[in-house]
C-alpha cells in the first residue's frame, strides 16, 4: 500500500507524461533523462485517471444536493406501504424534486423513463417504477440522484414493506453493514481495492454474494465520473485515495448467488436464481483524515 505524497505522484513508464506532451513517459521525459515538470495533485489525477478532484466550493454544493437526496428518501419512506404502486412513489419523488428547484438525474438518462430507480425483492438495481404494487413482506430499494445548482448527489436505501421475513431482515442487514465497512476503508493512502476487499470479506463471511457487473462511481460534476468503485477486490489494488475525491459506494448484495440477468426493458437487473437482493448507497468525500458522507444516514 502506498501513501500518496501530495507533492509527488509516482508515474509509470507507460503512463501519460506529466509534462503534458501527450506521449508516454518512457517516450518523453524518461527518454530525455529528465523528470517531468511537477503538476498539482488535481492535474495529476485528471491526467492519469480522469478523476476530477473537488474544491471547497464544489464540496459544499454537493453537500447541499446531498441534503435534498436525503429529504427525498425520507419522503419515499413515509409513503411506502402495502398497496402503493412503484409508479406512485416515482411521481411523488419527481414532484418533490422539481419543487425544491432541482432535477432528477435518472429521467431520460440514456433513455431511462422515470425519475428514480425502484427495485423490489429480486430486482438488484435499475428497476423502472410502474404498475408493480408493493405487498406486505416485500423489500424495496429507492435510488435517488438529484441535480441541484448543477451538482449531483446520489444515495439509496432498501426499506421493508410491512412485516419482513427472516431472509429479508438478513439481506437488508448485510447490505447496510457492507456499505458501512466499505466507507470505513476510505482514507488517504488507501486504495479503491481496499474498499472492495473490506466489503467482499464481510459479505461473503455472511454467506451472501456480491454483484460484480455494477459498481460505485465518481459523482458531483456529472451523474457518473471516474473512478469506478467495485465492491469486491484485493487490498492495495487500484487508485490511491486522495482528499477531494468524491464517489459513491453502493454494494449490491444477494442472498443467493451473484449471477444476474437484465430484462427485456434493457434496464431492470434481477438475480438469476430469484433470490432477494438489497443495496445501500452513499456519496462519499475523501478528506485529509478519512471520509465524510455527503448523504449521511445511520
Amino acid at each position: 500500500m502506498m501513501y500518496l505524497d501530495k507533492k509527488k505522484l509516482k508515474i509509470g513508464r507507460n503512463d501519460p507524461c506529466l509534462c503534458g506532451s501527450g506521449r508516454k513517459y518512457k517516450k518523453c521525459c524518461l527518454l530525455k533523462g529528465k523528470q517531468p515538470e511537477s503538476q498539482s495533485v488535481e492535474a495529476q489525477y485528471f491526467s492519469k485517471y480522469k478523476i476530477r478532484l473537488k474544491k471547497a466550493e464544489d464540496i459544499e454544493a454537493i453537500r447541499k444536493a446531498g441534503r435534498l437526496v436525503l429529504e427525498t428518501l425520507d419522503l419515499a419512506e413515509s409513503a411506502i406501504r402495502p398497496g402503493i404502486a412503484t409508479g406512485e412513489l416515482d411521481t411523488l419523488i419527481h414532484k418533490f424534486t422539481l419543487a425544491r428547484g432541482a432535477t432528477p438525474a435518472p429521467l431520460n438518462y440514456r433513455g431511462f423513463p422515470k425519475s428514480c430507480c425502484i427495485s423490489v425483492n429480486e430486482v438488484i438495481c435499475h428497476g423502472i417504477p410502474g404498475e408493480r404494487i408493493l405487498k406486505d413482506g416485500d423489500i424495496v430499494n429507492v435510488d435517488v440522484t438529484s441535480v441541484l445548482d448543477g451538482y449531483f448527489a446520489d444515495a439509496n436505501k432498501t426499506f421493508f414493506v410491512g412485516t419482513p421475513s427472516a431472509d429479508a431482515r438478513k439481506i437488508v442487514s448485510v447490505a447496510r453493514e457492507s456499505l458501512r465497512v466499505g466507507m470505513n476503508a476510505v482514507r488517504p493512502g488507501n486504495t479503491i481495492g481496499d474498499i472492495g476487499w473490506a466489503i467482499q470479506k464481510y459479505a461473503e463471511s455472511e454467506r451472501c454474494s456480491i454483484v460484480r457487473e455494477f459498481v460505485g462511481h465518481g459523482v458531483g460534476f456529472a451523474f457518473h465520473e471516474a473512478p469506478q468503485v467495485p465492491h469486491y477486490g484485493s487490498r492495495g489494488d487500484g487508485v490511491a485515495l486522495t482528499p477531494g475525491m468524491v464517489f459513491t459506494i453502493e454494494p449490491m448484495i444477494n442472498l443467493g448467488k451473484k449471477d444476474l440477468k437484465v430484462l427485456k426493458d434493457k434496464w431492470t437487473a434481477v438475480t438469476r436464481d430469484s433470490s432477494l437482493s438489497a443495496q445501500f448507497e452513499q456519496t462519499v468525500l475523501v478528506t485529509e483524515t478519512g471520509f465524510e458522507s455527503m448523504t449521511p444516514y445511520d
